[in-house]
């Protein structure tokens, strides 16, 4: 248990934990085989002493192999983060379970210190945190609103775009609970932009898109034909002609649905981290207690904790904090609502992808190798049902491949687009 006592004082240079020990203070346990600490985070820091006390409100539990693996420097897929490993069953929650979702992005920080260093670095304010400054630039990108009706309702999308009038459209489809902006350097790339129209949405009730008139009296729940539904009254609205569309997580669950059902009207479809179903782990009780949306738990902080597992450790620390700062950002519930598209009513192990056409509609597939939802291998299994026209394992990357680690990303991307554009 030595590696633990490192936890001590975590908070020193880090406001943010400072700051959350001190706001409401809490004690946990961390145990090892016949061995345990106590950590208490509160106003005067964060203390470790040995054995377990019974103010703990939980206890993570996990052998040794476990958090040997957990603590290198660049751990194997899997043992990246602690709400990986218990979705897993690697480490095991034992006790109150809706403290420990209020504490996600809390403890997946501190236990940074796990693997020998605080990869946050020091507290920093002016210019010394910012580096040399920087010539002013205005981005080329271009945001609008789209006033259209589809399933009898009003709705306002908000979009960006960037790119030739005439270019092949590109349309970007982002994840559950968070919005266009994860595709903000797709949107950038002069080597996409040259040829493509790059157009990203905003789902409706997500980033600038409003909820339908009347939201207030209903849970918002995302469905297959509300999916499918949005996305072509959005494409047919800007009158797009053979266009591309590329998503990522339920986004990459939509191109499927998309390509059965309207095959014959997209160029291209691109699944990023896609799947014929979402892994729902070996710890289902976060997402059962409805930790991610509950009045005594702040549901974006849930959100983006429950999330930073799917994110590679190689990943730039920059790309990867404001891929989850989006889920920071996220409206009350919308992150479970789409969930339920993900993991239950867009379910795709019921044969309708026998009717799935790649010649008609070439599917591209692209995965990252630490992501533990749509794992590679779930990837492979979709590739093989379909005959994809194309699958990679994405190496280095998670869930969030376009957002995380975008300079990475282009080496995949690039030549999947150079293939649809000669196509």
């Amino acid at each position: 248990m030595e590696r633990f006592k490192a936890l001590a004082g975590a908070e020193r240079g880090n406001e943010f934990l400072r700051a959350q020990a001190a706001r409401v203070p809490f004690t946990f346990a961390i145990a090892c085989g016949g061995e345990a600490v106590t950590v208490t985070a509160s106003g005067t820091g964060i203390a470790v002493a040995p054995g377990k006390s019974d103010a703990a409100a939980f206890t993570l539990s996990a052998a040794r192999e476990t958090w040997d693996r957990f603590a290198q420097p660049v751990p194997p897929v899997g043992y990246q983060a602690l709400v990986g490993m218990v979705r897993l069953g690697h480490l095991y929650l034992e006790g109150d379970v809706i403290e420990f979702g209020r504490r996600l992005l809390f403890l997946e920080q501190l236990f940074e210190r796990a693997r020998g260093a605080d990869s946050s670095g020091p507290a920093k304010s002016g210019p010394e945190a910012r580096g040399p400054a920087r010539e002013p630039v205005i981005e080329p990108v271009m945001g609008r609103y789209l006033r259209l009706d589809f399933q009898g309702r009003p709705h306002r999308i908000y979009f960006e775009e960037v790119g030739p009038a005439d270019g092949i459209p590109l349309v970007c489809l982002h994840t559950a609970g968070s919005d266009g902006r994860q595709f903000r350097a797709v949107l950038n790339d002069p080597a996409v932009t040259a040829r493509f129209r790059v157009i990203a949405f905003d789902l409706p009730w997500h980033g600038k898109s409003s909820p339908p008139p009347g939201f207030e009296r209903e849970v918002y729940r995302l469905t297959t034909d509300l999916y499918v539904d949005t996305v072509m009254a959005f494409c047919r609205a800007l009158r797009l002609e053979r266009p591309v569309v590329m998503g990522c997580s339920i986004g990459g669950r939509a191109v499927l649905h998309l390509s059965l059902r309207h095959g014959d009207y997209f160029r291209a479809a691109i699944g990023l981290q896609s799947a014929m179903h979402a892994d729902p782990g070996a710890d289902t009780r976060m997402r059962d207690l409805g930790v991610l949306h509950r009045p005594d738990v702040h549901g974006q902080e849930a959100s983006a904790g429950t999330v930073a597992c799917l994110t590679a450790p190689v990943s730039p620390r920059a790309e990867k904090w404001e891929t989850l700062w989006h889920y920071l950002q996220g409206g009350p519930g919308i992150f479970m609502g789409d969930l339920h598209y993900y993991f239950a009513e867009g379910d795709l192990r019921n044969g309708l992808l026998d009717g799935l056409d790649t010649r008609r509609c070439p599917l591209h597939l692209l995965t990252g190798e630490y992501d533990i939802s749509a794992t590679p291998e779930l990837t492979a299994e979709l590739a093989r049902t379909v005959k994809a026209t194309s699958f990679q394992v994405m190496k280095g990357m998670g869930h969030f491949p376009m957002s995380e680690n975008p300079a990475q990303f282009r080496t995949y991307l690039l030549p999947v687009l150079e293939r649809v554009a000669a196509a």
